[in-house]
């Protein structure tokens, strides 16, 4: 599989979507964020285990019902202009977020990052973070949206993996940093203070893959 300029150009919108769309606070960063705070980061990783996996379940399904459709154009077509409205829709919802975050109250357990946890505790945690990801309907739109729309650009399917692998990396890799973010306040101060601006970005860079569909739809 190899990379041309076309498709280096494709992956850097695809995955500054998908991470700005990550940098916008969700259930799954508070329950990071309360998971580190409250039990300490090596609890917390085990809650992003679990939320990398309920989101590369989202991944695996929307690749593989893209697939599925490929050749059957009616529906094909219905699901790209789907996906084109809900991009749409969320960044509607980007741009009118006013991006007030109040973070979870909890203990700052000086120890907690150090702690060791039982397995049976930790897959635990790595439960509660699958559900939690698997259970907001929200992830499979914006994963089967965005797949939509390299789908509808006649992106090879081993490259839409790869697109695939790395949001899945992207998504672990974020909320680890989060959790150890958590036991630094200052950091965590000046995410807090930049949420509005990168929600603003993540709203215009939605409505621009919205409006690149319904162009792409259109001339079909």
């Amino acid at each position: 599989m190899a990379f041309d300029q076309a498709s280096w150009q494709q992956f850097a919108m695809v995955a500054g979507a998908h991470g700005l769309a990550l940098l916008s606070p969700g259930p799954d960063f508070f329950l990071v964020v309360r998971a580190s705070m409250v039990e300490g980061v090596r609890s917390a990783t085990g809650v992003c285990v679990g939320i990398a996996l309920g989101n590369g379940v989202y991944i695996a399904l929307a690749l593989a019902g893209l697939a599925a459709t490929a050749g059957m154009h009616g529906l094909f077509g219905a699901l790209q202009w789907a996906g084109c409205a809900y991009l749409a829709w969320m960044g509607w919802k980007f741009l009118r977020s006013r991006g007030a975050v109040r973070l979870p109250a909890g203990p700052a357990d000086a120890h907690g990052a150090s702690r060791r946890m039982p397995g049976p505790a930790y897959l635990a945690q790595v439960g509660t973070g699958f559900l939690s990801a698997v259970l907001n309907p929200k992830n499979g739109l914006f994963y089967a949206s965005l797949f939509a729309v390299l789908a509808g650009r006649s992106t090879p399917l081993a490259t839409q993996a790869a697109y695939g692998v790395w949001m899945f990396a992207a998504v672990l890799l974020w909320d680890i940093a989060v959790a150890a973010a958590v036991r630094h306040p200052a950091v965590m101060g000046r995410f807090v203070r930049s949420v509005r601006t990168v929600e603003r970005a993540t709203g215009v860079v939605l409505w621009g893959m919205a409006v690149a569909v319904a162009v792409h739809a259109a001339g079909r």
